[in-house]
């Protein structure tokens, strides 16, 4: 079965108004590239600033809390990110998971919220370089998954991210054959959790994804696409990979 290419871009703590632009740059091109599915999650300063800009370009968030409401200051709600024009939500990072020591059952229960608000939910997971060298990469990505992954009846708007954490802005990558093997291995998982619904879930590669790698990446059977870093900082970057995937796809 085809998947639809998604390509995800993670501004991280970066962007302001003057911004703007760039988004808008972003989008235009990703227009030549319908094939894909393809958006950029920002800081909450910008969300609503930039869905107004690019209407028709998915605009996302970083984070998001899995209460609709209540006494969490400076948490964002799903309706909160809806009501900003947010499509999308990656949860899970593990740049959340190690500095805000976010548990499996947190994020679990993020996805279930975004889910639940028809927020294209990317659930994020991944091994320190110390477990991979251990050789323990497989089975602690596969722990992870397995207990973040939501219980909701309705998973079309799921998406999985296995994003390395020693490859993450380090310019560092696993080799070709260990991300078609951890990929592989993640299908399983979510075919045991789902069924043939586990088919269907797309799965990204994130960690130092840019121009001269992504064609490789996505040649990968199981990898839909990727959630970038840095290079979706800007267009020039950025937009290469999402025509990379245009031609994998």
């Amino acid at each position: 079965m085809a998947r639809r290419k998604l390509v995800v871009g993670n501004w991280k703590m970066h962007g302001v108004g003057a911004d703007i632009a760039e988004i808008e740059t972003i989008a235009a091109a990703a227009q030549r590239f319908a094939q894909v599915e393809s958006g950029l999650c920002l800081p909450a300063t910008l969300i609503e600033r930039a869905a107004r800009a690019v209407p028709g370009f998915p605009i996302g968030g970083q984070d998001v809390h899995f209460a609709d409401k209540g006494a969490h200051t400076g948490c964002i709600a799903t309706s909160m990110l809806a009501d900003a024009g947010a499509a999308m939500v990656i949860v899970g990072h593990s740049e959340r998971r190690e500095a805000q020591h976010e548990t499996d059952e947190d994020v679990r229960q993020k996805a279930e919220a975004a889910l639940r608000a028809g927020l294209l939910a990317i659930l994020c997971v991944g091994e320190s370089r110390d477990v991979r060298e251990a050789g323990g990469a497989l089975e602690t990505v596969e722990r992870q998954l397995d207990a973040s992954l939501p219980r909701n009846s309705e998973i079309a708007g799921l998406a999985i991210a296995y994003e390395p954490i020693w490859a993450i802005g380090t310019g560092l990558i696993p080799t070709i054959e260990d991300i078609a093997e951890m990929h592989s291995s993640l299908r399983q998982r979510l075919r045991a959790a789902y069924g043939d619904a586990g088919e269907e879930i797309r799965m990204l590669y994130g960690g130092s994804v840019k121009p001269s790698n992504a064609a490789e990446i996505f040649s990968v059977t199981d990898v839909d696409g990727a959630l970038v870093g840095g290079a979706s900082l800007k267009a020039a970057d950025f937009v290469p990979i999402i025509e990379a995937a245009a031609l994998k796809g």
